[in-house]
């Protein structure tokens, strides 16, 4: 275990903004020093958008961006492109819109782009997962590989995150949906316990949608599904470890209680009926957090930081930290450092009043990159 952070000096917090939507780079003047020779300065890259649900980087590093409104961009040379062809059935009610993005492990050779978002039938929501090709400024060749039912009847906890594994199988999170957030044996929203809906789960499946033969026969089907795993509440961090092939993953508890997990095949992660987190109305979810057949999370942070965004560190520019995780936090505005040595998980705050942190990758510079909130920015994160 490395040493714990502290601050030693004022807290980092994100100055104003570039007030142009192109924006050239602006650095921090009040960077954050840690006990283990690493002080993280912010750069701002870009800034003054809405809210900057996914991002991803090209091969010529060109930076290509969703956001919550519907829009998808890509920021080069200090100029941010708007793109067209979008789909016209996105729905931005409560929270849903334009979700995350991903690029396919080739596409240096075959150009596909994945996205994810929410679209409405008689009133209540969905998640689409659609791959397409850019030519110019344009979306082309958009395929709609995957649709949930449409039952989310409050348009929220749509997740959703998407990430491809080693094997080249891509990995989509999604939130529980349904009529109620509330947890519990009577919930009347047991989507995520329900192994024959998309809702509350998060589903492996090839590049083109299809379901890979290996994935588990649950209990109740008679062949495998694009189900991998279930009992999710509403999953927001999805990352690859580069180095063990593990899909690790971040979701919001209730009050209290979002997990970190480690995804594995066929497993049930607990929710609605167990949860470290409590009712809104402060009423218990269960009489125990641990039930026979249920995963528990490998850590629950009490009170909330509304996890969102996860990224893991593989390379050297950040000394000590290769190899561990950074979440983000939506509830706390904060950013954590998570290290994990065995069964012995620590996570370290080692940035308060970040803003609204949504979304967390490694750049292909070997730097961390966030998306925060209002204004919608991405930011890198320098050490020294």
């Amino acid at each position: 275990m490395g040493k714990a952070i502290i601050f030693i000096a004022s807290i980092l917090s994100i100055l104003a903004c570039d007030s142009s939507k192109d924006g050239a780079n602006n650095s921090v003047t009040n960077p954050t020093p840690v006990n283990d020779n690493i002080t993280l300065t912010q750069e701002i890259v870009f800034s003054d958008r809405g809210i900057i649900w996914g991002f991803e980087f090209l091969p010529n590093s060109d930076i290509i961006f969703t956001e919550k409104s519907g829009k998808m961009g890509i920021y080069s040379n200090g100029k941010i492109t708007e793109l067209s062809g979008l789909p016209t059935d996105i729905n931005t009610d409560s929270q849903g819109g334009l979700l995350d993005i991903c690029l396919h492990p080739d596409y240096k050779t075959n150009g596909w782009i994945y996205a994810s978002y929410s679209g409405s039938v008689g009133g209540k929501g969905l998640l689409n997962l659609i791959r397409f090709k850019i030519e110019g400024n344009t979306l082309k060749n958009v395929e709609n590989i995957f649709k949930s039912s449409a039952t989310n009847q409050w348009k929220g906890h749509y997740g959703s995150r998407i990430v491809f594994d080693k094997d080249g199988f891509l990995f989509l999170s999604i939130g529980e949906g349904g009529s109620t957030t509330y947890g519990g044996e009577n919930s009347p929203n047991l989507n995520a316990q329900n192994v024959k809906e998309a809702w509350g789960k998060v589903h492996r499946m090839t590049d083109t949608g299809g379901i890979p033969t290996d994935n588990p026969i649950l209990t109740g089907n008679t062949s495998p599904s694009t189900v991998y795993s279930y009992g999710h509440r509403n999953p927001q961090g999805l990352v690859l470890n580069t180095d063990t092939g593990e899909i690790w993953e971040t979701e919001h508890g209730p009050k209290g209680g979002d997990e970190l997990n480690l995804i594995a095949k066929g497993k049930n992660y607990g929710w609605p009926l167990v949860s470290n987190g409590v009712n809104y109305d402060g009423n218990p979810i269960s009489t125990s957090h641990n039930r026979t057949g249920i995963e528990n999370p490998k850590y629950s942070w009490i009170p909330s930081i509304g996890a969102c965004g996860l990224a893991y560190i593989s390379s050297n520019k950040y000394g000590s930290w290769k190899g561990s995780y950074i979440a983000g936090g939506l509830a706390l505005r904060n950013l954590s450092r998570v290290e994990i040595n065995g069964s012995d998980v620590k996570p370290t705050t080692i940035i308060e009043n970040a803003g609204r942190v949504r979304d967390v990758k490694m750049g292909p510079d070997g730097y961390l990159y966030l998306s925060v909130e209002s204004p919608g920015r991405i930011v890198r994160l320098l050490p020294k």
